[in-house]
């Protein structure tokens, strides 16, 4: 009688393979990019190929037994390809489906942050149209880049380009304020006083002289540093030779700082061509299935620091790599990391004229990445002199990284081992184990806004976060704030979860194993009752209690399911990890609060940027409310009996504001 349920669906897969094995025997010899998706229709894996039928195919004709690669192919379900023109357009459609669709056999670095640089306000060629342009100021800056000004980096952190300005300041003193203050100075600041500024507000530097020191400080962040020591010296012969013995010791102590920071660079100039003075240094380190990639930057000869990155899916995508051709070397784990970071980062980065890799990549991977950028880009894995020296640092810092990683979520596995047994959480796989923690945050019943933050796969997930803005409830009433975050958490989840029966459900999308809420007694009695209405287990709820004297470590645990409270020792694992956990909720919900009461009371952005809003309507509101304030109370009827204000626009100003 098996064997008679099991014939439709033989049937039916063998029918689905050989539909797939005609589509892949159909497609053409040419590059492109294609994807594998799983029944599910949910992404496996996205490669390139300078020839897609070969490619292809190769996954399909060969025996791969019960390695992960094999394990793959057997959960293909269907392909999708894309021809395109040439190897380079299929590295950067291939990168950028890797970062949108997120595929488990894929290598992934995920970044959302972007690189600071250090900015020169306005261009030699424009023509000052104030006071204040005619003395440009250096600043820290992230964002796009302009031709309105002059930008130097990438910088691998805030810290780095502090570092530089505060040496910009020491070395030339420009400065660093806004237009706005530049404009309404009357008498010199104190950077003035503690010679970090030469004081252009006040006049006491001619436009020239500071037209100097602006270039002279560009030469310095272009790596021209020796020239700029001897026309230092120069000015400072001058001034003592002219008997102006102060401003010579000025530029004395102006050498001295910058040769005491070209020391501690340990860098070697002449050993550098001008055109590889921008460099990036790579670094790879693989062990304990992770990964971690060193990024180190070198601008203007200047070691700026480094940077690490750690991606995912490495054991998987790694052992799903197919090589391309017949007597194709076999890759090793830190090359494939390695590509896979320079196909990604440097899609939306600018790249350097020369890298320095700790391992050979395919010299295709950096063309493709040359014709991308429209500039000449070399690769060097194996360099000497100068360059060794910067290998080696980002190799020993690759290496620190990843240990230290490897650490830390050894102690987070514990600590998620500690708190299943310590709550005996019947969790087959602990790597899976999901945790919800809510919290209520307002300031005298303002503002009223709900946390939920998650813990699985033993990190918190900030992808997850959500906020939750509280309606209709009594400020400062937390037992009804928490009991409506909770049904719309749940509610739909609950009925979706009793429909599918947990198959097949994305994480974010099943119930959690764990449910943390941060209160006592009464937000877990609140929690039960939300539970009981939607049918959930009781079990899964539990409340983070304060202890004595509200002592942090001496937290107690509070069941809705009836069992008794559980106080775990201030030193245990599992209460450092419900600490860290409840502590985040708490963080993310203090933070989403102040912005929301920040936006209330000062009308979020201004009225002004409402459209339909200018400069009358926008003093009527005020007059009529009395603030920004008394507008966001407002109601719609409210709004809409100013004069000048439609329905229409009073709904609009409402949505706005709330």
């Amino acid at each position: 009688m098996a064997d008679e349920q099991d014939t439709p669906d033989k049937h039916a897969t063998t029918a689905a393979r050989e539909r797939l094995l005609t589509e892949v025997a159909a497609l053409p010899g040419l590059p492109g990019v294609y994807r594998y998706f799983d029944a599910r229709d949910e992404v496996l894996y996205v490669g390139k190929a300078r020839n897609l039928k070969k490619r292809v195919s190769s996954y399909f004709h060969k025996d791969h037994g019960g390695t992960r690669i094999g394990h793959m192919v057997t959960r293909i379900a269907r392909l999708e390809t894309t021809v395109v023109r040439t190897e380079a357009e299929a590295l950067l459609l291939e990168n950028n489906l890797i970062k949108t669709l997120n595929p488990k056999f894929n290598i992934l670095f995920r970044d959302d942050k972007s690189y600071p640089y250090l900015k020169i306000t306005g261009t030699p060629e424009a023509t000052p149209a104030t006071q204040a342009a005619r003395f440009p100021r250096v600043a820290y800056y992230r964002g796009s880049v302009d031709r309105k000004h002059r930008y130097f980096g990438p910088y691998p952190g805030a810290w780095a380009v502090k570092e530089t300005i505060l040496l910009i300041q020491k070395v030339f003193r420009l400065r660093t304020c806004e237009d706005t203050v530049f404009a309404n100075r009357s008498r010199p600041c104190l950077l003035y006083q503690i010679r970090r500024c030469s004081g252009p507000c006040v006049g006491l530097v001619s436009q020239d002289d500071y037209a100097l020191d602006v270039r002279s400080a560009e030469r310095f962040l272009l790596g021209e540093p020796q020239q700029v020591i001897d026309e230092l010296q120069q000015q400072m012969t001058a001034s003592a030779e002219a008997t102006d013995y102060e401003r010579a010791a000025e530029f004395r102590d102006r050498i001295g700082a910058l040769s005491r920071v070209l020391h501690q660079q340990s860098v070697e100039v002449s050993s550098l061509s001008a055109s590889d003075r921008d460099v990036d240094v790579l670094a790879v380190r693989v062990a304990g299935g992770r990964a971690c990639v060193n990024l180190a930057m070198v601008r203007g000869s200047r070691h700026l620091g480094d940077r690490a990155y750690f991606p995912t899916h490495v054991d998987e995508a790694a052992a799903v790599d197919v090589d391309e051709g017949v007597n194709a070397a076999p890759r090793s784990v830190e090359q494939q990391v390695l590509e896979a970071f320079i196909a990604q980062h440097y899609l939306g980065q600018p790249v350097p004229p020369l890298l320095v890799l700790s391992q050979e990549v395919d010299d295709a991977l950096i063309e493709a990445l040359a014709s991308h950028a429209s500039q000449r880009v070399r690769a060097l894995h194996q360099p000497r002199e100068q360059r060794r020296i910067w290998l080696d640092m980002a190799v020993k810092g690759a290496g620190i990284a990843l240990a230290r990683l490897l650490a830390e979520e050894g102690s987070q596995r514990e600590r998620t081992r500690a708190l299943a047994e310590s709550l005996e959480l019947e969790v087959p796989d602990l790597d899976r184990l999901r945790i919800e923690c809510f919290d209520i945050s307002h300031t005298a019943g303002e503002a009223t806004q709900a946390s939920c933050v998650v813990y699985e796969a033993h990190r918190m997930q900030n992808s997850q976060y959500r906020r939750f803005n509280i309606h209709a409830v009594t400020g400062g009433d937390d037992y009804a704030a928490m009991r409506q975050v909770l049904m719309r958490r749940y509610a739909k989840l609950a009925e979706a979860s009793a429909t599918s029966k947990g198959q097949g459900v994305p994480n974010a999308a099943r119930l959690p194993d764990l449910v943390l809420v941060d209160g006592g007694r009464g937000q877990v009695s609140m929690a039960r009752e939300v539970f009981e209405e939607l049918g959930l287990d009781l079990s899964l709820i539990v409340g983070v209690e304060k202890g004595e004297g509200r002592k942090v470590g001496l937290e107690e645990l509070v069941f809705a399911d009836g069992r008794a409270k559980v106080s775990l020792g201030h030193d245990s694992a599992a209460l450092m990890l419900v600490a860290q956990i409840r502590d985040e909720a708490h963080r993310f919900a203090i933070t989403g609060m102040r912005a929301k009461r920040a936006r209330v009371r000062t009308g979020g952005s201004r009225l002004e940027d409402i459209a339909g809003i200018g400069p009358k309507k926008r003093a009527a509101l005020l007059q009529r409310f009395g603030g920004v304030r008394g507008v966001a109370n407002a109601g719609v009827d409210d709004l809409a009996g100013v004069d000048g204000i439609s329905r229409e626009l009073a709904e609009a100003i409402y949505r706005a504001l709330h």
